[in-house]
């Protein structure tokens, strides 16, 4: 169906690639350098790699770099993540219980943009042309 909206669909999808990835990253500022209102995780422990991940992957996804790669390694890190830190919590089955929405749907999101790619205002892009 087309809508008055169609022209702009390829740039809210680097839109929506960009906000993701950028958010996914402060995630990992809080974990990896204690900053955004969260201290440091412990180097070398299994959260300052999440931390990694979520840093350096939302950047990828921010600059749109090896999209597809960053956002399926991002989107196993949240499935992981929410079954570790939320499904057996004791805090409920579903995700608006156990607190892990915010995983489910960062996964989900990372996984359609692995599938999707990287879009218009990428790296990827700009390598592809040349």
């Amino acid at each position: 169906m087309q809508t008055v909206l169609d022209p702009l669909r390829d740039h809210a999808y680097a839109a929506l690639r960009i906000v993701a990835g950028f958010l996914f990253a402060c995630h990992g500022m809080q974990k990896v350098f204690g900053i955004l209102g969260r201290e440091a995780q412990d180097p070398l422990t299994f959260m300052w790699f999440a931390g990694i991940i979520e840093l350096v992957g939302g950047a990828m996804l921010v600059f749109g770099f090896l999209t597809g790669i960053a956002a399926f390694l991002c989107s196993g890190m949240m499935a992981v993540a929410y079954f570790m830190a939320h499904q057996f919590s004791g805090n409920g089955f579903w995700p608006i219980e156990n607190r892990g929405e915010l995983a489910v749907l960062y996964c989900f999101l990372f996984l359609y943009i692995s599938m999707k790619g990287s879009g218009v205002a990428s790296v990827d892009q700009a390598l592809t042309r040349r």
